[in-house]
């Protein structure tokens, strides 16, 4: 993998909050915790995404229809005894 530097300015409040990160063990160097954040923000990029597509996907399914709750628990139930 390539690797490219780059350089940020924080500040002074931003700097100790991640050397504190680093000094909690949980990370080697400045670079492992904004890398770990930047991966953060990919997952938690790609869990909008999904939710945005399945939001269009049921706008797209058609007319809502009224929930019912017997035939839910029902088929929990016998969902529950296949199980066991």
């Amino acid at each position: 993998m390539s690797m490219h530097r780059k350089t940020i300015t924080l500040t002074e409040q931003q700097d100790s909050w991640v050397k504190s990160q680093i000094e909690s063990g949980q990370f080697g160097n400045d670079s492992e915790y904004i890398r770990h954040l930047i991966r953060r923000d990919q997952q938690a990029q790609e869990r909008l995404n999904t939710l945005r597509k399945a939001l269009v996907e049921g706008e797209a399914s058609g007319e809502a229809k009224p929930l019912d709750i017997s035939a839910i628990k029902a088929a929990g139930r016998k969902r529950m005894k296949a199980v066991k």
